[in-house]
Protein backbone atom coordinates (compact mmCIF):
# COMPACT_ATOMS: atom_id res chain seq x y z
CA UNK A 1 0.00 0.00 0.00
CA UNK A 2 1.34 3.47 -0.89
CA UNK A 3 2.33 5.69 1.99
CA UNK A 4 1.26 9.30 1.56
CA UNK A 5 1.41 11.90 4.30
CA UNK A 6 2.23 15.54 4.85
CA UNK A 7 3.91 16.98 7.92
CA UNK A 8 4.38 20.50 9.24
CA UNK A 9 7.98 21.68 8.97
CA UNK A 10 7.51 25.31 10.02
CA UNK A 11 4.30 25.99 11.97
CA UNK A 12 2.08 29.05 11.69
CA UNK A 13 3.68 32.18 13.16
CA UNK A 14 0.79 34.61 12.59
CA UNK A 15 -2.74 33.34 13.13
CA UNK A 16 -5.47 34.36 10.65
CA UNK A 17 -7.49 36.02 13.42
CA UNK A 18 -6.05 38.20 16.17
CA UNK A 19 -6.59 38.52 19.88
CA UNK A 20 -8.10 41.95 19.26
CA UNK A 21 -10.66 40.49 16.84
CA UNK A 22 -11.51 37.69 19.27
CA UNK A 23 -11.91 40.11 22.18
CA UNK A 24 -14.20 42.29 20.10
CA UNK A 25 -16.25 39.17 19.27
CA UNK A 26 -16.37 38.13 22.93
CA UNK A 27 -16.65 41.72 24.22
CA UNK A 28 -13.99 40.83 26.77
CA UNK A 29 -11.84 43.97 26.84
CA UNK A 30 -11.39 45.77 30.12
CA UNK A 31 -14.19 48.22 30.80
CA UNK A 32 -11.75 51.04 31.61
CA UNK A 33 -10.72 52.88 28.44
CA UNK A 34 -7.32 53.77 29.89
CA UNK A 35 -6.63 50.08 30.52
CA UNK A 36 -7.33 49.23 26.91
CA UNK A 37 -4.90 51.62 25.21
CA UNK A 38 -1.24 52.54 25.35
CA UNK A 39 0.67 55.33 23.60
CA UNK A 40 4.22 55.09 22.33
CA UNK A 41 6.24 58.03 21.05
CA UNK A 42 7.91 57.02 17.81
CA UNK A 43 9.48 60.44 17.23
CA UNK A 44 9.32 62.88 20.12
CA UNK A 45 7.93 66.36 19.36
CA UNK A 46 10.81 68.63 18.29
CA UNK A 47 11.96 71.13 15.70
CA UNK A 48 13.88 69.20 13.05
CA UNK A 49 16.01 70.49 10.20
CA UNK A 50 16.35 69.05 6.72
CA UNK A 51 17.11 65.34 7.14
CA UNK A 52 15.58 61.86 7.24
CA UNK A 53 14.28 60.66 10.61
CA UNK A 54 13.48 56.99 11.24
CA UNK A 55 11.74 55.78 14.37
CA UNK A 56 12.34 52.48 16.11
CA UNK A 57 9.88 49.65 15.45
CA UNK A 58 6.93 48.89 17.69
CA UNK A 59 5.12 45.55 18.05
CA UNK A 60 1.50 45.78 16.90
CA UNK A 61 0.74 42.10 16.24
CA UNK A 62 -2.83 41.25 17.21
CA UNK A 63 -3.58 44.85 18.16
CA UNK A 64 -5.38 47.86 16.76
CA UNK A 65 -2.81 50.59 16.06
CA UNK A 66 -3.36 54.22 15.02
CA UNK A 67 -0.33 56.35 14.06
CA UNK A 68 -0.58 60.10 14.63
CA UNK A 69 1.58 62.65 12.81
CA UNK A 70 1.40 65.74 15.01
CA UNK A 71 2.63 68.65 12.90
CA UNK A 72 3.56 71.96 14.53
CA UNK A 73 4.94 75.08 12.85
CA UNK A 74 6.66 74.68 9.50
CA UNK A 75 9.08 77.31 8.21
CA UNK A 76 8.24 79.08 4.96
CA UNK A 77 9.95 76.67 2.54
CA UNK A 78 9.78 73.50 4.65
CA UNK A 79 8.19 70.26 3.52
CA UNK A 80 7.55 67.23 5.71
CA UNK A 81 6.86 63.83 4.14
CA UNK A 82 6.16 60.87 6.44
CA UNK A 83 5.10 57.29 5.84
CA UNK A 84 4.60 54.01 7.72
CA UNK A 85 6.79 50.97 7.11
CA UNK A 86 6.16 47.42 8.37
CA UNK A 87 8.22 44.31 9.05
CA UNK A 88 8.01 40.67 10.12
CA UNK A 89 11.28 40.70 12.05
CA UNK A 90 11.84 44.33 13.18
CA UNK A 91 14.93 44.39 10.93
CA UNK A 92 13.84 44.51 7.29
CA UNK A 93 11.14 47.14 6.74
CA UNK A 94 9.20 47.97 3.57
CA UNK A 95 6.72 50.72 2.76
CA UNK A 96 3.20 49.84 3.84
CA UNK A 97 0.67 50.54 1.10
CA UNK A 98 -1.73 53.17 2.33
CA UNK A 99 0.65 54.45 4.98
CA UNK A 100 1.70 57.76 3.38
CA UNK A 101 0.67 60.94 5.20
CA UNK A 102 -0.24 64.10 3.30
CA UNK A 103 2.81 66.32 2.84
CA UNK A 104 3.00 69.04 5.50
CA UNK A 105 3.81 72.63 4.49
CA UNK A 106 2.90 76.04 5.89
CA UNK A 107 -0.49 75.59 4.24
CA UNK A 108 -1.54 72.70 6.47
CA UNK A 109 0.78 72.75 9.51
CA UNK A 110 -0.35 72.86 13.15
CA UNK A 111 -2.60 69.85 12.59
CA UNK A 112 -2.79 66.14 13.36
CA UNK A 113 -3.01 63.43 10.72
CA UNK A 114 -3.89 59.88 11.76
CA UNK A 115 -3.71 56.54 10.01
CA UNK A 116 -4.83 53.16 11.31
CA UNK A 117 -2.44 50.34 10.49
CA UNK A 118 -4.41 47.51 8.89
CA UNK A 119 -1.51 45.44 7.57
CA UNK A 120 -0.53 41.93 8.68
CA UNK A 121 3.07 42.43 9.83
CA UNK A 122 4.24 42.36 13.45
CA UNK A 123 6.21 45.62 13.57
CA UNK A 124 5.72 49.13 12.25
CA UNK A 125 7.82 52.28 12.23
CA UNK A 126 7.65 55.77 10.72
CA UNK A 127 10.12 57.44 8.37
CA UNK A 128 9.90 61.24 8.09
CA UNK A 129 11.79 63.40 5.59
CA UNK A 130 12.19 67.13 6.22
CA UNK A 131 13.39 69.19 3.25
CA UNK A 132 14.72 72.72 2.78
CA UNK A 133 13.91 74.17 6.21
CA UNK A 134 12.99 73.13 9.75
CA UNK A 135 9.63 71.67 10.73
CA UNK A 136 8.14 71.05 14.16
CA UNK A 137 6.53 67.62 14.52
CA UNK A 138 6.21 64.44 16.52
CA UNK A 139 4.87 60.96 15.80
CA UNK A 140 3.15 58.58 18.20
CA UNK A 141 1.19 55.36 17.95
CA UNK A 142 -1.90 54.58 20.01
CA UNK A 143 -2.38 50.86 20.51
CA UNK A 144 -5.64 49.30 21.66
CA UNK A 145 -5.04 45.92 23.24
CA UNK A 146 -6.72 45.49 26.55
CA UNK A 147 -4.93 42.75 28.46
CA UNK A 148 -6.94 40.15 30.33
CA UNK A 149 -5.96 37.21 32.46
CA UNK A 150 -7.30 34.98 29.68
CA UNK A 151 -5.04 36.17 26.85
CA UNK A 152 -2.90 33.04 26.89
CA UNK A 153 -5.96 30.78 26.91
CA UNK A 154 -7.58 32.76 24.10
CA UNK A 155 -4.42 32.47 22.01
CA UNK A 156 -4.54 28.68 22.44
CA UNK A 157 -8.21 28.68 21.41
CA UNK A 158 -7.38 30.66 18.27
CA UNK A 159 -4.77 28.08 17.30
CA UNK A 160 -7.07 25.18 18.14
CA UNK A 161 -9.90 26.63 16.04
CA UNK A 162 -7.58 27.26 13.10
CA UNK A 163 -6.14 23.73 13.24
CA UNK A 164 -9.64 22.21 13.41
CA UNK A 165 -10.78 24.32 10.46
CA UNK A 166 -7.72 23.32 8.42
CA UNK A 167 -8.50 19.66 8.98
CA UNK A 168 -12.18 20.15 8.15
CA UNK A 169 -11.52 22.20 5.02
CA UNK A 170 -8.28 20.43 4.06
CA UNK A 171 -6.75 23.89 3.53
CA UNK A 172 -3.93 25.90 5.09
CA UNK A 173 -5.36 29.10 6.53
CA UNK A 174 -2.06 30.81 7.37
CA UNK A 175 1.50 30.63 6.09
CA UNK A 176 3.26 27.39 7.04
CA UNK A 177 5.91 25.12 5.53
CA UNK A 178 4.70 21.59 4.76
CA UNK A 179 6.40 18.49 3.43
CA UNK A 180 4.66 15.76 1.43
CA UNK A 181 6.12 12.25 1.78
CA UNK A 182 5.56 9.59 -0.89
CA UNK A 183 6.69 5.99 -1.32
CA UNK A 184 7.25 6.48 -5.05
CA UNK A 185 6.56 8.82 -7.93
CA UNK A 186 3.06 8.38 -9.41
CA UNK A 187 2.05 6.89 -12.73
CA UNK A 188 0.65 10.22 -13.92
CA UNK A 189 2.53 13.40 -14.86
CA UNK A 190 1.59 15.44 -11.79
CA UNK A 191 1.51 15.30 -7.99
CA UNK A 192 -1.17 17.21 -6.07
CA UNK A 193 -0.03 19.08 -2.97
CA UNK A 194 -2.41 18.86 0.01
CA UNK A 195 -3.57 21.83 2.06
CA UNK A 196 -3.94 24.60 -0.54
CA UNK A 197 -3.42 27.39 -1.32
CA UNK A 198 0.23 26.79 -2.26
CA UNK A 199 2.44 29.88 -2.16
CA UNK A 200 5.70 28.35 -3.41
CA UNK A 201 7.58 25.07 -3.78
CA UNK A 202 10.86 24.86 -1.89
CA UNK A 203 12.26 21.54 -3.14
CA UNK A 204 11.50 18.14 -4.67
CA UNK A 205 13.88 15.40 -3.50
CA UNK A 206 14.20 11.64 -3.82
CA UNK A 207 16.47 9.16 -2.01
CA UNK A 208 17.79 5.89 -3.41
CA UNK A 209 18.35 2.62 -1.56
CA UNK A 210 21.91 3.64 -0.66
CA UNK A 211 20.61 6.72 1.15
CA UNK A 212 21.80 9.21 -1.47
CA UNK A 213 19.38 12.10 -1.79
CA UNK A 214 18.96 13.99 -5.08
CA UNK A 215 17.31 17.39 -5.48
CA UNK A 216 15.36 17.82 -8.69
CA UNK A 217 15.75 20.99 -10.77
CA UNK A 218 12.73 23.25 -11.16
CA UNK A 219 11.65 24.09 -14.73
CA UNK A 220 13.78 21.39 -16.41
CA UNK A 221 12.74 18.41 -14.26
CA UNK A 222 9.46 19.69 -12.82
CA UNK A 223 7.13 22.68 -12.91
CA UNK A 224 5.71 24.20 -9.73
CA UNK A 225 2.05 24.92 -10.42
CA UNK A 226 0.98 27.31 -7.65
CA UNK A 227 -2.05 28.65 -9.52
CA UNK A 228 -4.14 25.46 -9.48
CA UNK A 229 -6.31 24.34 -6.57
CA UNK A 230 -4.72 22.30 -5.15
CA UNK A 231 -1.18 23.21 -6.19
CA UNK A 232 0.77 20.65 -8.17
CA UNK A 233 4.19 19.40 -9.19
CA UNK A 234 3.95 18.84 -12.95
CA UNK A 235 6.34 17.17 -15.36
CA UNK A 236 7.54 19.33 -18.28
CA UNK A 237 6.72 18.12 -21.78
CA UNK A 238 8.75 15.04 -22.71
CA UNK A 239 10.12 14.51 -19.16
CA UNK A 240 9.51 11.45 -16.97
CA UNK A 241 9.86 10.90 -13.25
CA UNK A 242 13.30 9.64 -12.10
CA UNK A 243 13.82 5.87 -12.20
CA UNK A 244 15.61 4.60 -9.07
CA UNK A 245 15.58 1.95 -6.38
CA UNK A 246 13.79 3.70 -3.55
CA UNK A 247 14.94 4.12 0.02
CA UNK A 248 12.61 2.10 2.29
CA UNK A 249 11.30 5.11 4.27
CA UNK A 250 9.86 8.27 2.70
CA UNK A 251 12.04 8.24 -0.42
CA UNK A 252 10.19 11.14 -2.11
CA UNK A 253 9.85 14.44 -0.26
CA UNK A 254 8.26 17.64 -1.55
CA UNK A 255 8.63 20.72 0.62
CA UNK A 256 6.43 23.75 -0.01
CA UNK A 257 4.91 26.82 1.60
CA UNK A 258 1.12 26.89 1.87
CA UNK A 259 -1.56 29.12 3.35
CA UNK A 260 -2.97 32.59 2.85
CA UNK A 261 -0.02 34.96 3.23
CA UNK A 262 -2.17 37.78 4.62
CA UNK A 263 -5.22 37.59 6.85
CA UNK A 264 -7.19 39.96 4.60
CA UNK A 265 -7.02 37.38 1.78
CA UNK A 266 -8.88 34.71 3.74
CA UNK A 267 -12.53 34.45 2.67
CA UNK A 268 -14.64 36.44 5.11
CA UNK A 269 -16.95 33.53 5.88
CA UNK A 270 -13.95 31.48 7.03
CA UNK A 271 -12.77 34.29 9.32
CA UNK A 272 -16.25 34.60 10.75
CA UNK A 273 -16.38 30.84 11.22
CA UNK A 274 -13.08 31.00 13.15
CA UNK A 275 -14.40 33.77 15.39
CA UNK A 276 -17.60 31.85 16.06
CA UNK A 277 -15.59 28.70 16.78
CA UNK A 278 -13.35 30.49 19.29
CA UNK A 279 -16.47 31.88 20.93
CA UNK A 280 -17.80 28.36 21.40
CA UNK A 281 -14.47 27.12 22.76
CA UNK A 282 -14.57 30.01 25.23
CA UNK A 283 -18.18 29.41 26.25
CA UNK A 284 -17.87 25.63 26.58
CA UNK A 285 -14.26 25.50 27.72
CA UNK A 286 -15.02 23.09 30.57
CA UNK A 287 -17.41 20.84 28.67
CA UNK A 288 -18.10 19.38 25.25
CA UNK A 289 -19.45 21.73 22.61
CA UNK A 290 -22.96 20.58 21.64
CA UNK A 291 -23.34 19.39 18.05
CA UNK A 292 -26.06 21.96 17.47
CA UNK A 293 -23.80 24.79 18.60
CA UNK A 294 -21.18 23.81 16.00
CA UNK A 295 -23.76 23.70 13.20
CA UNK A 296 -23.41 27.39 12.33
CA UNK A 297 -19.61 27.15 12.31
CA UNK A 298 -19.74 24.16 9.99
CA UNK A 299 -22.18 25.95 7.71
CA UNK A 300 -19.76 28.89 7.45
CA UNK A 301 -16.88 26.54 6.63
CA UNK A 302 -19.16 24.44 4.44
CA UNK A 303 -19.56 27.32 1.98
CA UNK A 304 -15.90 26.70 1.16
CA UNK A 305 -16.23 22.93 1.01
CA UNK A 306 -19.09 23.22 -1.45
CA UNK A 307 -17.07 25.47 -3.73
CA UNK A 308 -13.68 23.74 -3.54
CA UNK A 309 -14.40 20.02 -3.30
Amino acid sequence: MAHNQHIVITPVATEPITLAEVKAQLRSDSEAYSDNISTTQLLVPASRGANTYTSSGVDVLGKIAVVNLNAGLSQATSTLDAHIEDSDDNITFTDWTGGTFTQVTTANDNAIQEKQYTGAKQYIRVVAVVALAASDFGVDVIIKAGQTAEDTELALMITAAREWAEGYLRRALATQTLELHLDYFPGVDYIELPRPPVQSVTSVKYKNSAGTETTMTVTTEYIADTDSEPGRIVLPYGVTWPSFTAYPVNPVKIRYVAGYYASNLIPKHIKQGLLLHVGLLYRYRDEEIPDGAMATVKRMYGMSKAGWF
